[in-house]
Formats: structure tokens, C-alpha cells, sequence
């Protein structure tokens, strides 16, 4: 399996459109395309996959598949059947409404890629960066490893 980039996708102007008629209120896929596009894009995972070969699918689509698959507590099947029939996810992932998804099976290959090396720290390290860029998470402050302060403002 080779990797084609597709990184810079648009939302589909008629997925957009049935999200946010069908989600007014937003959900956590809606939240998760909105301020974390650009996260990571297919070239941050040009050296997981051969230059040669059958297409694969997009690896920033993928990953944005497991972070929503942590943040909602999906299995594989549920996050597939999710990518498959919900327009939320459609929309986190810039699918027109009729993508077919894909199979189960692909999001533990994805996680073996990752798992491999050093694979899952720079991707933490990469979107942290960039969640530091867009200002959705600050510098680490000094931290009290004592109970003290908690002990004392319960007043005990």
C-alpha cells in the first residue's frame, strides 16, 4: 500500500451543509474538524508507507478516525460503521455523503503502523505542537506533586 496525499481536502459543500442543518449544536466530529483541521496532514506519514504500490487510505484521515474513536469510546466496527453512516463524521473527515467508509480491519493496521518505532511520539509531538500554535494549549506550568495545597483548601 502507497500513499497518495490528499491533505488540504475541503469540507464538501453539500456534507457541510447536512451536518450543520442535521447538527446545529455542533458535535464532538463537527468540534474536531473545526479547530483541529490541519492537525496532521497525509505528509507527516510519508515515511510509514512505500512510494509504490496500491493507493492506501489517507493516514490524517485516519488518525483524526482514532482520536474521535478515543474521544467517543468506539470500538473498530463502531468507528467504521461511524465513518460509514454518520454525517458528523463524514463532515471530521471531508467525505462527500455517499463515501462507502471502510473496512474495521484498517484502523488496527493504522494503529500497528503507528505502534511501530518512535511512530506514536512524534505524532503526539507533532499535534501538540500544533495545538500550541492555535493557541488550544499552553506551556506546562510548575506543577505540585504534594497533596498540601489540596488538603488545605478542603480545609482539612
Amino acid at each position: 500500500m502507497s500513499l497518495r496525499p490528499r491533505s488540504g481536502e475541503q469540507v464538501p459543500p453539500l456534507t457541510a451543509q447536512v451536518a450543520r442543518a442535521s447538527n446545529p449544536g455542533g458535535t464532538t466530529a463537527i468540534w474536531v474538524r473545526d479547530r483541529l483541521d490541519g492537525l496532521w496532514s497525509d505528509e507527516d506519514f510519508a515515511d510509514w508507507y512505500p512510494r509504490d504500490g496500491r493507493p492506501g487510505l489517507s493516514p490524517a484521515q485516519l488518525a483524526t478516525v482514532c482520536l474521535l474513536q478515543f474521544l467517543l469510546g468506539l470500538s473498530d466496527r463502531q468507528a467504521a460503521e461511524a465513518v460509514r453512516c454518520r454525517i458528523d463524521f463524514k463532515y471530521a473527515m471531508a467525505l462527500e455523503l455517499d463515501d462507502p467508509g471502510f473496512h474495521h480491519s484498517v484502523l488496527a493496521d493504522f494503529r500497528d503502523r503507528l505502534a511501530e518505532g518512535d511512530r506514536a511520539d512524534r505524532l503526539l509531538d507533532l499535534a501538540l505542537s500544533r495545538l500550541k500554535e492555535a493557541g488550544l494549549v499552553r506551556e506546562r506550568t510548575t506543577q505540585r506533586t504534594d497533596s498540601t495545597h489540596v488538603l488545605a483548601s478542603c480545609g482539612i
